[in-house]
């Protein structure tokens, strides 16, 4: 009750300054849903990256628009002949951001910040640890546990120095991404002092170009400019994020001039919006997949057979037209076929509902029912989960399965699919940095005990899997990795962990008034760089 006051208050404050600056220059982005917190490291949904982006940086960033990994709070980094020790340099004189709660930053960003905002993660014993439910999944995912060996301050408060067990291929990409994120420990401290620790995951302080002033939640994230930035006072003085689930509703507000940038457009208004005079659709492929996992700890769903069988169940070209609008492309592979060591000689599962029946009668399976989970909220990979899974339950139907359709908040949704509650489920996937690594060790992978990562949906382990992609991050050789790619690719395709549904178009609507907006392959919604005309 006494967050949500403070929280209430800030917000309060911020309409009061908001009307009495008529000339400050706002933006307003139209998002797609409430972020589950503040803290990057603890989440891994689009929603929640964006809404904490304005206010933090991390070592290295990419390049806006790009997967191109540029400097950020390091100004440089070197690393080991043997691939085992980066050493970072970070910037002199970046200043962290003042709290609505009180904290004021008395020293400026140093070593001792990277080291905590890394050892939270990754120390049990770490004072933040377990603040806020202390789930990492980005981080452990990543196989960071198994890879770090020790993170120190180098030969002055300005050097950081990391050390890895081994050599990691992707691993300068990989601290480019939110879970990297790099927090203030003087406010951490400060809030241990006063005996409220969950106000650091809920009043975030950062050093990015935004600084946060209020939340309230299903409404408004508001941000002011920080112009003591390391990166310089960003084009806008006001960020705003106008909460609107409903892609209608978005759309209405960008025809209104009520926000200026929306998020995930139906497909249906695409043709209406590139007819209107005032709004620029920006559209690029995107880097992701959209996929029905079907949970391989659950009989019958163990069976390699039975995954086949209803992935030939399902009409994946009638989900392209209808769900997509044609604005994607029918997916074989788990990556998408714009990266790198993508395998065009796979054979996709055709449909073939007579086959499939064949199939699982020959599997034993007979009056089978079972869930098929679908998310609440839009994504640029599934423009329309539920009208996918209504289709899915329909061929389902056609094949002799029962189906029940469920779903939660996206929040608790994300939750129970990753404790595995579910026996099939949607979800997707954008890429975070561009490397192979980031789709088939996230999401398909295993940690070394055996069991499946957090972000891993279909709970399906396969040892050669695993070797085979472990091996591609230990070595460098673009064209070594690509052959152990397109092997895990293969054991992919035979073993159907998942339903690959789609590749999608990105699609962002813009008012012609924003300047220097970029389009993220990596699906970021980022502003620092953005400016108004009008």
């Amino acid at each position: 009750m006494k967050l949500r006051k403070l929280l209430g208050a800030a917000l309060l404050a911020s309409s009061m300054l908001a009307a009495g600056a008529a000339q400050a220059k706002s933006l307003v982005y139209c998002s797609e849903g409430s972020p589950e917190n503040f803290t990057p490291a603890m989440n891994t949904t689009g929603t929640t990256f964006d809404a904490a982006r304005p206010v933090y940086n991390r070592l290295v960033q990419f390049k806006p628009g790009t997967t191109e990994v540029e400097p950020a709070l390091a100004e440089s980094w070197t690393v080991s002949e043997d691939g085992k020790t980066l050493t970072f340099k970070l910037r002199k004189g970046v200043k962290f951001h003042s709290g609505v709660n009180g904290f004021t930053p008395t020293r400026d960003m140093n070593a001792e910040d990277v080291i905590w905002s890394f050892e939270r993660q990754w120390k049990a014993d770490h004072p933040f640890a377990k603040v806020s439910g202390g789930a990492y999944d980005y981080f452990n995912d990543m196989s960071m546990p198994d890879l770090l060996e020790s993170i120190a301050k180098g030969e002055d408060d300005l050097t950081v120095v990391m050390t890895l067990k081994k050599p990691n291929a992707p691993i300068v990409a990989n601290l480019a991404m939110d879970f990297a994120t790099i927090h203030s420990a003087e406010y951490a401290k400060f809030l241990q002092d006063k005996g409220a620790p969950e106000e650091f995951d809920q009043i975030p302080v950062g050093t990015g170009s935004f600084q946060f002033v209020a939340y309230q939640k299903d409404a408004v994230i508001r941000f002011k400019a920080f112009a003591e930035g390391w990166a310089g006072k960003p084009p806008v003085d006001d960020l705003v994020y106008a909460i609107t689930p409903d892609a209608t509703a978005r759309y209405a507000k960008l025809k209104a001039n009520e926000c200026q940038v929306m998020a995930y457009p139906n497909p249906a208004d695409l043709a209406e919006m590139k007819q209107n005079p005032d709004i620029n659709v920006l559209e690029q492929a995107g880097l992701n997949i959209g996929y029905w996992a079907l949970n391989a700890q659950k009989p019958p769903f163990d069976k390699v057979e039975v995954r086949r069988a209803l992935a030939m169940a399902v009409d994946r070209d009638a989900i392209i037209s209808e769900v997509y609008q044609g604005a994607g492309q029918k997916a074989k592979n788990p990556i998408p076929p714009t990266m790198w060591s993508y395998d065009e000689s796979t054979e996709d599962i055709p449909y073939d509902p007579a086959k499939a029946k064949e199939m699982l009668k020959a599997a034993g399976v007979e009056g089978l029912k079972t869930d098929i989970w679908w998310m609440p909220v839009q994504r640029p990979y599934n423009p329309n989960a539920k009208r996918m899974a209504e289709m899915i339950q329909a061929d389902l139907a056609k094949v002799g399965i029962e189906s029940t359709l469920v779903s939660y908040e996206w929040g608790e949704y994300r939750k129970r699919m990753q404790a595995a509650e579910h026996q099939t489920g949607m979800l997707g996937w954008t890429g975070d940095n561009g490397d192979p690594d980031n789709f088939l060790a996230v999401l398909l992978g295993c940690n070394a005990e055996g069991k499946p990562n957090g972000n891993n949906i279909p709970k399906w382990c396969n040892a050669e899997f695993q070797e085979v992609i472990n091996k591609a991050a230990e070595i460098s050789d673009q064209a070594e990795r690509t052959k152990l790619y397109k092997r895990a690719q293969e054991i992919v395709a035979a073993e159907v962990p998942w339903v690959n549904i789609a590749h999608s178009t990105v699609f962002e609507p813009i008012r012609k008034s924003v300047q220097n907006y970029k389009v993220s392959p990596l699906g970021a919604h980022e502003f620092h760089q953005v400016d108004v005309t009008e």
